[in-house]
């Protein structure tokens, strides 16, 4: 019959039986293990503290040795655990309670080391180490409370700062570093609130917390679709979540209003889309780029039902929420030039320019210093009462009732005062006619020549008592061969004239 070669497991390291042959070889791994923590080869620290346990489980020195190891290994949790099962072991190991304080300090639990320290101070009154890491239990308590009412407050950068101290201490607390990373999101500083996240999910993929601070950046970056996912990861790891589940429903809310509110402006009901924006702004203020969005569309519907002014202040609260919004800019510029407010629109139109340089912007820029340059010259359209679109009819209508209402024979019984000043609208009048009623100085007048300037309407060669007999027809010398009533009962159109 063939021989079969079998292959039979072989242990690389002699079985030992007696008691004190056993103790000497963990105390010969120990040894080992002190040799490379002393050449800071820890990994291999480790392994011979571990094979010295494994032999020996009960002696408390080998959990510590291995919980220092593990500590320079920054796996903190490892030798918290370590710790406490040396102290377990022997009550009274000093250095155990130390190494025990000292993680829970790492790891943010204040109280924890408080206790270990204590303990420590018990066993040996004069460790000026122990003294000094409760001092600094104490400073990490503080900096808690201070951090807890911060957040109460909504004083979010005082957190910010908090947890910064704390984690000086506490280096290894999630707890710290999720509450200052969620500050940071509510402070919009996103990339480093989902930089803090993303360094706690690559050593724990199911932290619920780091998952809700990644959702809350998203959501809060209008991304709201990915933003939910990540909440509904967070609420799958952690089914209490009670951020988690809020910040969801409100994710959903808000895209679901904010998007009834964009259809409603495409069908053109524009007070159902006023209504519906409005609607959506209350329903999380600390979402400051959807917001910033909702007042610039609010705006917009204001516009389209010719709040003029409102829609003004909410483009204004939306470039306080975000003062890099161009739309907003682009918008209440639009608005100011509505209102016929020139400075402020080219105020807008100049940040637009400066932060997008396209020819659209330019061309807009240009019209609104333009129209700036036009506003400071006399507004003869507003002399005459009519709007920059009427026709020549209606300027000649304009003209002739303005004319007859101040011309200085109506107002022969008023005061000085009044006579000269209604001589000056009289004149007025006339300039404007005499402008708009010819094609081609209406033209330049409305490019933005300055025709006054130009000496087109100068007092040298300009008397709007001719405008007014030639309109009329009339014929005599001065402002005589007309008869106005001018009773007290007469009002601006309740007059009549007649050539002598």
């Amino acid at each position: 019959m063939a021989a079969v070669d079998i292959d039979v497991p072989v242990d690389t390291e002699p079985q030992i039986h007696n008691p004190e042959d056993m103790d000497r070889q963990a105390e010969g791994f120990k040894e080992q293990g002190n040799a490379f923590y002393s050449k800071k080869e820890y990994s291999e620290a480790f392994n011979y503290y571990t094979k010295a346990i494994d032999v020996s489980p009960k002696n408390a020195s080998y959990y510590g040795n291995r919980a220092a190891t593990l500590m320079m290994l920054c796996r903190f949790r490892e030798a918290l655990e370590d710790s406490q099962q040396a102290v377990r072991l022997d009550d009274c190991f000093m250095k155990g309670h130390l190494r025990e304080g000292k993680c829970h300090l790492l790891l943010g639990n204040a109280m924890a080391a408080n206790r270990c320290f204590q303990k420590v101070l018990e066993l040996e009154p004069s460790n000026k180490e122990a003294e000094q890491e409760n001092k600094t239990a104490g400073t990490l308590l503080e900096y808690e409370r201070m951090a807890d009412f911060g957040f109460e407050k909504r004083d979010f950068r005082k957190v910010v700062y908090c947890m910064d101290r704390a984690l000086a201490v506490a280096s290894a607390c999630h707890r710290f570093k999720i509450l200052k990373a969620e500050c940071l999101a509510l402070l919009g500083r996103y990339p480093e609130a989902q930089s803090v996240a993303s360094d706690i999910l690559r050593m724990d993929s199911t932290n619920a917390d780091a998952l809700y601070v990644r959702g809350l950046c998203l959501y809060y970056e209008d991304c709201i679709d990915k933003a939910v996912q990540f909440f509904v990861q967070a609420l799958r790891m952690a089914p209490d979540h009670e951020k988690a589940r809020l910040a969801c429903r409100n994710a959903k809310a808000l895209k679901a209003k904010k998007e009834e509110g964009n259809q409603a402006f495409k069908n053109c009901n524009y007070e159902a889309a006023y209504q519906l924006y409005t609607e959506a702004l209350t329903i999380d203020p600390n979402n400051i780029k959807t917001n910033a969005k909702l007042y610039c569309n609010r705006a917009t519907a204001g516009a389209k039902l010719k709040k003029l002014n409102q829609a003004i202040d909410d483009c204004t609260s939306a470039i306080k929420l975000d003062d890099t919004y161009i739309k907003a800019y682009l918008r209440r510029a639009q608005c100011y030039m509505n209102t016929e407010q020139y400075e402020e629109a080219v105020r807008d139109y100049e940040k637009v320019y400066q932060t997008e340089k396209t020819s659209d912007h330019k061309h807009l820029l240009k019209t609104a210093q333009l129209e700036l340059k036009k506003s400071k010259r006399k507004d003869y359209y507003k002399v005459l009462g009519v709007s920059k679109n009427a026709t020549e009819d209606e300027i000649k209508k304009a003209y002739r009732k303005r004319a007859l209402m101040h011309h200085p024979d109506r107002h022969s019984a008023a005061t000085p005062e009044v006579q000269k000043e209604e001589e000056k609208k009289f004149k007025e009048v006339g300039e404007a006619f005499t402008v708009l009623s010819d094609p081609k100085k209406k033209m330049r007048y409305d490019s933005g020549h300055d025709l006054e300037d130009e000496g087109s309407c100068d007092g040298g060669d300009f008397d709007a008592n001719n405008i007014f007999r030639a309109f009329f027809g009339g014929h005599g010398g001065g402002g005589g061969g007309y008869s106005f009533d001018s009773s007290p009962d007469s009002g601006p159109g309740n007059f009549f004239f007649q050539f002598g």
